[in-house]
């Protein structure tokens, strides 16, 4: 499960006042909940793009600090995903990823990538 931060001075719930609704239009209908540090976060069982096998997304509440998004995709592998001849929902599985993650955080992929790396090197130890 990976987390995201909002832009600087921003709300999970300011940039997507439904979650719900959104998680639905990228990926399709919601099939559940699953708990996650104490938050519940929605399920798609069979998301629309077949690339995907399952989709898990919601907000994480923090006290004290502005909630994150938690998504995790579970895809299928790439061998597979050449096999069965999909390998063209590939590239619109990582575009609905992209888009949904920068509609949610505010954040293109670049500063997403370069913030996980800044958490990694913080949690780094001294030697």
């Amino acid at each position: 499960m990976k987390e995201y931060k909002m832009r600087r001075g921003e709300t999970l719930d300011e940039r997507m006042p439904d979650l719900e609704a959104s998680i639905e239009e990228y990926f399709g209908p919601i099939t559940g909940t699953d708990e996650y540090r104490g938050s519940d976060l929605f399920v798609v069982g069979e998301p629309k793009n077949p690339v995907f096998t399952k989709i898990v997304a919601g907000a994480v509440e923090y006290s004290g600090k502005k909630d994150k998004l938690a998504v995790h995709f579970e895809e299928r592998s790439a061998e597979e995903v050449i096999a069965e001849g999909l390998a063209d929902h590939a590239a619109d599985a990582v575009n609905v990823k992209n888009e949904f993650l920068l509609e949610a955080t505010g954040r293109d992929a670049k500063s997403r990538r370069d913030s996980m790396k800044r958490a990694v090197e913080d949690d780094a130890p001294d030697y």
